[in-house]
């Protein structure tokens, strides 16, 4: 595997509907080192991938009029959604839906494949990429992130036991297997560590500001700021092996949004022991830094990672795997 990894991101989402197994085996081709689903739970506690436990953006749910009647209203994490949940649907009826394309504004080309394909379970990334990995001889990571653990152990329905679970059960809960598992919630990393006996590296997630979803709900006041901090990181690093930040925490942006000046951070959590993996790389301009926007609505995101990988991070999530390989190149 490269020294620095490349983490395709849902997928090759840029070039597929986000979170199916035909997104993640087309990465896998194009040259991903890891593939990254999401992971949320059914009404019945299989894991399944999606960016989020509601599903009306991400899939054809609001078409089926025998499930009119579970589209709700609920709070996750702080926030009012309405729509149609994961946790309220059985496997079964889950796979009677078909995925959509999520930014269909942006990734018209991927609308073309709306209809066609299955939500998978955490049980089949885990079998195509073991299938992948032979096929193609070479090493090809997980990437898991567990999605708002606090609310769904809340309902009843923990995603810690069943991921561990799944991992063990395919030969991969080691600290040199080719796994990361990734929380934006540190209490979910610690209890993985801690209570739940993963042994896989664990990567906390950062946005660029507010802070984590548990520590808020726990009235804890660190911020992830707090968190990114020399301090902070050497307590991090108790616990996990990476540190997964949004981009702007490792380079950061000008005034006019251009493409700033490196910050400390990754200097500063390789002092401590931990990886860093920047989030997410895509080519469309309202992600890229104003001075690497394009004409036509795409810009240099291939820039925009080398810029990364010349400040040292070990590693980077994108939606284009095959730009990620070329800008690794």
């Amino acid at each position: 595997m490269r020294e620095q990894v490349l983490i395709a991101h849902r997928g090759a989402s840029g070039d597929r509907p986000e979170h199916t197994l035909e997104a993640y085996e087309l990465a896998a081709r194009a040259g991903a080192d890891f593939l990254e689903p999401d992971l949320v739970a059914t009404a019945d506690g299989h894991l399944v991938a999606r960016h989020e436990n509601e599903i009306s953006g991400t899939t054809d749910v609001a078409d089926h009029s025998e499930l009119a009647d579970r589209r709700t209203t609920k709070v996750i994490d702080g926030q009012q959604v309405t729509g149609w949940f994961t946790e309220d649907l059985t496997l079964a009826e889950l796979r009677t839906l078909r995925c959509r394309e999520r930014l269909p504004g942006l990734r018209a080309g991927n609308t073309a494949y709306d209809g066609q394909f299955l939500v998978p379970t955490l049980s089949e990334v885990l079998a195509l990429r073991e299938r992948l990995a032979a096929e193609l001889a070479r090493p090809l990571g997980i990437y898991p992130e567990t999605k708002h653990p606090s609310y769904f152990r809340s309902v009843g329905l923990p995603l810690e036991e069943p991921l561990v679970a799944e991992l063990e059960g395919s030969g991969l809960n080691d600290p040199d297997a080719p796994v990361f598992v990734q929380s934006f919630e540190l209490g979910n990393l610690v209890a993985l560590r801690r209570d739940h006996g993963a042994r896989v590296p664990l990567v906390f997630l950062a946005d660029v500001a507010g802070a984590p979803p548990d520590l808020v709900a726990a009235g804890d006041p660190r911020t992830c700021a707090d968190l990114l901090r020399p301090a902070g990181l050497a307590d991090l690093a108790r616990w996990v092996e990476a540190v997964g930040p949004h981009k702007d925490l490792v380079i950061s942006r000008t005034a006019d949004g251009g493409l700033g000046q490196p910050t400390s951070l990754v200097a500063d959590a390789h002092a401590v022991g931990l990886q860093v993996h920047p989030w997410t790389f895509r080519q469309e301009n309202q992600f890229l830094p104003a001075d690497l926007r394009g004409p036509d609505g795409t810009g240099d995101v291939v820039a925009e990672i080398r810029a990364h990988l010349a400040v040292g991070v070990d590693g980077f999530f994108t939606d284009h795997t095959d730009l990620g390989v070329q800008a690794l190149g």
